[in-house]
């Protein structure tokens, strides 16, 4: 399987902004790209992402980039927003893995790469003993965290970081998004602490706009994905 995992420090952090960058700039070079985000919650509720207003749910916007249905990205789906074994329960379903990592593969294939969305963070449980990170375990893929490039940024992020080794996940890089165009004193001292505290490379996503393709592949194409694939 030909991917990355893309988790957040968080919930709300740019892990579907960051997802859909990848997917839309992959796709503008020619590759051909597959979005998975296998259990989705919040239905009922309106979309925010933090200042940029009414965007599309996760599925919708990873839909977008990878030119896909949303349903096929997101096969589970849940009306309230909580965590996805509450929300499993309230509806009176059980959340198999097996199943999620079946609907992986079947995505997948030799020549689609394949960028999992997770939900929340790594510890959020999917299930009474399935967490995200067991799942991303499970999948072998690379890392890469979503963060905010805010006060507070380096704890989170540095504890997501010591939770995927630990999990014996593959950590790509940490992404701080959004970037402003004119950064901070605190940003870019975020930046280098988390670097060289979590030994990780730091890289960044500049806002963007709207939930539009273009726009999207603007916003990912300057990340090193081709080298974050090789891995």
């Amino acid at each position: 399987m030909r991917g990355m995992f893309v988790t957040g420090t968080d919930t709300g952090v740019g892990k579907s902004i960051l997802s859909a960058a990848l997917l839309a700039a992959m796709a503008a070079e020619g590759e051909r790209v597959r979005a998975y985000k296998p259990v989705l919650t919040g239905l009922d509720e309106p979309v925010e992402i933090g200042a940029q207003g009414r965007w599309p749910r996760d599925d919708e916007l990873l839909a977008t980039a990878a030119g896909m249905d949303p349903e096929l990205v997101a096969p589970m789906r849940f009306g309230p927003a909580v965590s996805p074994h509450l929300a499993a329960s309230l509806a009176g379903k059980d959340i198999d893995p097996a199943r999620l990592l079946a609907g992986a593969r079947e995505r997948s294939g030799e020549e689609h790469i394949l960028i999992v969305e997770g939900v929340g963070g790594l510890l959020v449980p999917l299930s009474n003993d399935c967490t995200v990170r067991d799942l991303a375990a499970a999948l072998g893929l690379g890392l890469l965290i979503a963060a905010r490039p805010a006060l507070g940024t380096i704890n989170h992020t540095l504890l997501t970081l010591e939770s995927a080794r630990a999990g014996g996940l593959d950590v790509r890089a940490v992404v701080l998004t959004p970037w402003p165009a004119a950064p901070s004193q605190m940003q870019l001292s975020n930046r280098e602490t988390i670097a060289r505290l979590g030994a990780v490379e730091v890289q960044t996503l500049a806002t963007v706009a709207r939930p539009a393709r273009g726009d999207l592949a603007r916003a990912g194409e300057g990340l090193p994905w081709r080298r974050w694939l090789g891995g």
